[in-house]
């Protein structure tokens, strides 16, 4: 007989359609497809009301609008990658901000870059903490989203919520930290300044009364000579 393991009984549910609750689960790896990493993120709220939220998200995700929602690493203000007005208002808000470019999965990463290297591909499918890579090209994104050095970070998410969101949007969405102040994060939700509830155009229920202190995701890019360079750990 096949013992019923948290992870087959968290499939069942899904199956069902049924809700579940909860600190921690294990994710899909998105390129092994096995249970690679333990993934953290609760929302007690019914999917009728969770799918209410990715509707106004993706509203004003279409229209042009700036998004406050949280990530897999901390809350953020988003938008549409690839519009190049969306974006621009948004570097408005958040003057000499670096921006990051999150995507749902590989197909969409690759969509997006010039080329994967296999050093990347490899440290992507098995790199436990949130994973933002610097590319040196990108692919149908804002030009403003060019880091001072010509790059494009982009990060693969690994909470549930966003990649909803992402996929049912289809383009990349903009991350950068809910902070106007240069080089700041907020903790969580409730360390958020009114100051950008004023500037954002919807805010996300999901996650709000998540308590943990949220943390920026490891950045690397490749070296000249293929040498993965750690730029923030």
């Amino acid at each position: 007989m096949r013992l019923l393991t948290p992870v087959r009984f968290l499939c069942i549910l899904a199956v069902l359609g049924l809700p579940f609750s909860g600190q921690a689960h294990q994710k899909v790896n998105a390129f092994t497809g096995k249970f690679t990493a333990m993934m953290t993120f609760t929302d007690r709220r019914p999917p009728a009301a969770a799918q209410s939220d990715i509707v106004g998200a993706l509203r004003v995700l279409r229209q042009g609008g700036l998004l406050l929602y949280p990530t897999d690493t901390v809350w953020s203000i988003g938008c549409d990658a690839t519009d190049p007005d969306a974006v621009q208002r948004l570097l408005t808000l958040k003057r000499a901000s670096e921006l990051e470019a999150l995507v749902d999965s590989p197909k969409m990463l690759r969509k997006h870059i010039d080329h994967l290297h296999p050093r990347l591909e490899t440290l992507l499918a098995y790199h436990v903490r949130p994973l933002t890579v610097c590319y040196d090209d990108g692919q149908h994104l804002a030009e403003d989203l060019r880091r001072p050095d010509g790059k494009y970070a982009i990060r693969m998410v690994q909470d549930g919520y966003c990649q909803a969101l992402i996929r049912a949007f289809g383009k990349p969405i903009v991350a950068t930290s809910a902070d106007l102040r240069p080089d700041a994060y907020p903790a969580n939700f409730g360390a958020i300044s009114s100051d950008v509830f004023e500037q954002v155009d919807f805010i996300v229920h999901h996650r709000r009364n998540d308590k943990s202190i949220a943390q920026p995701s490891v950045m690397v890019q490749l070296g000249h000579k293929d040498e993965l360079e750690f730029l923030r750990e």
